[in-house]
């Protein structure tokens, strides 16, 4: 099997261009493509390597990439048991343009993750969702579980 990356660049185009859309971001692929990896690499914090490996399994290449990016698998995971802990991980695997990003609003920031994992709901199944809801603190639950039926 060959590997193809000019279908994922544009597969990945195409996702980038859509999402921007139902982000509300028009046309910044720009800022979506931040937005998107820094929800992405705080999911990737909180949840077990093993969960990581099952959720990933399911997203085509260009997400696994975008996933993994980066990654260094740690057996100490940060310690977020509620949503503004999560939305201030997110905003610091954003970097400097979290500021611009998330508009220094947490209603922005909670509609930004809360759109991302309905999204990834076209990728990954019911049951996975359901699974890394099932293994995050009580408080973060809502983040996914209001959004897996999608």
């Amino acid at each position: 099997m060959g590997l193809n990356f000019n279908q994922y660049a544009t597969e990945g185009n195409t996702f980038l261009k859509h999402y921007a859309k139902e982000m509300n971001l028009g046309d910044n692929r720009e800022k979506a493509g931040r937005i998107l990896t820094a929800i992405l690499h705080a999911l990737r914090d909180i949840i077990t390597t093993e969960e990581s490996l099952q959720f990933i399994a399911q997203l085509p290449m260009f997400l696994k990439a975008v996933y993994v990016n980066g990654w260094t698998i740690r057996r100490d995971r940060p310690k977020v048991r509620h949503i503004p802990e999560f939305i201030d991980l997110v905003r610091k695997h954003d970097g400097p343009a979290a500021i611009n990003d998330f508009e220094y609003s947490d209603e922005v920031a909670e509609q930004y993750i809360n759109t991302t994992f309905i999204y990834l709901r076209k990728y990954v199944s019911l049951g996975e969702m359901e699974d890394i809801r099932d293994g995050l603190p009580k408080e973060l639950k809502s983040l996914i579980y209001s959004n897996i039926m999608f």
